[in-house]
């Protein structure tokens, strides 16, 4: 730990290595949440049987200080979107996402989560949860592995590691606005292709309206003898 956390190019006595450390605030704020991850606890599809799996005592993931699974997003910090997003379902991941307490983070895990896997272009389901949330971090497979998602977690850590205060959205000036929630109807809508949507659709009216008017009128058919 206090490797990883001294700073380099500050030199520390022999007597007192191991009972000093030189560092930055921002190694020593990283270090803190990179080892206290609260994922949240629920569960899409297949995906979230490997999900399960990588919880328990044959690959542990609480090795790396994740252990403390929150049915709340009140109480998590990393949503794990494990399995088929439908476009049923997207409202309710955003609505989570924005419930979660920054700094957040979002694991696509499996192909169906990170672009729609084997049901693609299908007519209930999203082509990937990142249309709608920024994700961190892409685990590939159908479905990963145990294995495969403790890397992710790893990529994850690796990244927080090279975060600054000065850069992060957490610590900008002003309010974070939240995610606008897509809106299910006949299709699934993006709140923010709201304008885009209306624009087309009058567009497509007074396409139609002008193509009545151009249209020649038909001759009047004669009055039967």
């Amino acid at each position: 730990m206090s490797q990883d956390l001294n700073n380099p190019g500050y030199e520390i006595p022999p007597e007192m290595q191991g009972q000093v450390t030189i560092t930055t605030l921002d190694k020593i704020y990283n270090w803190g949440r990179r080892s206290s991850i609260w994922p949240m606890m629920f569960g899409l599809a297949c995906c979230a049987i490997e999900m399960i799996c990588t919880a328990t005592s044959r690959f542990d993931f609480a090795r790396f200080g994740m252990e403390i699974m929150r049915p709340s997003p009140r109480q998590a910090d990393l949503m794990i979107v494990a399995g088929t997003v439908t476009k049923k379902m997207i409202p309710q991941i955003v609505r989570l996402y924005n419930q979660m307490p920054e700094p957040k983070y979002v694991v696509a895990m499996g192909s169906c989560a990170s672009g729609g896997g084997p049901f693609k272009e299908g007519y209930n389901v999203v082509s990937g949860v990142d249309e709608f949330v920024p994700v961190d971090v892409y685990v590939a497979g159908c479905p990963p592995t145990p294995q495969a998602l403790l890397n992710g977690f790893i990529t994850l850590q690796k990244l927080i590691d090279k975060q600054s205060i000065k850069t992060v959205r957490w610590y900008r000036k002003g309010p974070e606005k939240p995610l606008p929630v897509p809106v299910l109807g006949p299709d699934v809508m993006d709140a923010r292709k709201f304008n885009v949507i209306k624009e087309y659709s009058q567009n497509k009216l007074q396409a139609q309206q002008l193509a009545a008017q151009q249209e020649p009128e038909q001759p009047a058919a004669p009055d039967a003898v």
